[in-house]
């Protein structure tokens, strides 16, 4: 009975073994770009820690870049590498399909427990110009790299992305480190001037036009008690004036006056006869 299971047991033995899934030592000896870095990852160890894993990413510099890494004692070089291990899968799709300005990745030297301060993080920034930056996960530290392309993807298992310089926290080390990169120029978003308001948009555009039938600004208004204008009378005729009244009697005196001359002329005439 355990000579029929013995395949059947080994072979769920190689399906859940971290060393069949990936090596990165052997992935990298097809780029010769970064067999330094590749050397730094077998030297220091931390090529088992990185097979070990399922799903990952390796942060990878150039051999100009790595030069400075060598210089490193063997603890602090272990520390700096841990930190280039992201724990999860990004290929050039993923992260550049990431939404959010800033993200926080979690890294190999976060499980180490001796990481302080954030160390343990990397911190991942889409700059205003479209690049994609790296720095330490330490609040205040620098963007020190840019992504610069995939080197290799097994999706989904390990990704290795190529960055322009090592990330090295300012802390991780006893003594002060040298610089390890000049920090990346951050260009400020550009600014957009706002519109100038159209004409439809202008204060004397919403102003309400005057109403044709609205009594003038400086006509002034009647008082409180007057009366208002009289009605007007059935005739058309415009109602006599005091002048037309005295000329009126004037007339009827010197008519009464012409008759009573008549009279008298012809009594006068009368006598003479």
């Amino acid at each position: 009975m355990a000579i029929k299971l013995l395949p059947f047991l080994l072979l769920l033995l190689l399906i859940n073994s971290p060393a069949a899934g990936h090596n990165i030592t052997r992935i990298l000896e097809g780029f010769p770009d970064f067999s330094t870095f590749n050397s730094l990852l077998t030297q220091s160890t931390v090529a088992n820690e990185i097979n070990r894993r399922q799903t990952i990413t390796v942060l990878v510099v150039d051999n100009s870049a790595a030069g400075a890494l060598s210089s490193l004692d063997s603890d602090i070089l272990k520390r700096v590498l841990a930190i280039h291990v992201i724990l999860d899968y990004y290929d050039k799709d993923k992260i550049h399909s990431l939404r959010r300005k800033s993200t926080f990745f979690t890294t190999l030297y976060q499980t180490t427990g001796v990481a302080e301060n954030n160390m343990g993080f990397l911190n991942f920034t889409r700059l205003p110009d479209g690049r994609l930056a790296f720095g330490s996960g330490v609040h205040g530290a620098p963007l020190s790299a840019t992504y610069v392309k995939q080197v290799a993807a097994r999706p989904y298992n390990i990704s290795v992305l190529q960055i322009s310089a090592a990330v090295v926290p300012a802390g991780i080390a006893d003594v002060p480190l040298a610089p390890f990169g000049p920090p990346i120029n951050v260009l400020p978003e550009p600014t957009v001037p706002a519109p100038a308001p159209s004409d439809a948009e202008s204060p004397d555009a919403d102003a309400a036009a005057p109403d044709a039938d609205a009594p003038a600004a400086d006509s002034p208004a009647p008082a409180a008690g007057s009366p208002g204008p009289a009605p007007a009378g059935d005739s058309d005729a415009p109602a006599p004036s005091e002048d037309d009244t005295e000329d009126d009697d004037m007339s009827l005196a010197g008519r009464v006056a012409d008759v009573g001359a008549g009279f008298i002329m012809m009594a006068a005439a009368a006598l003479l006869l």
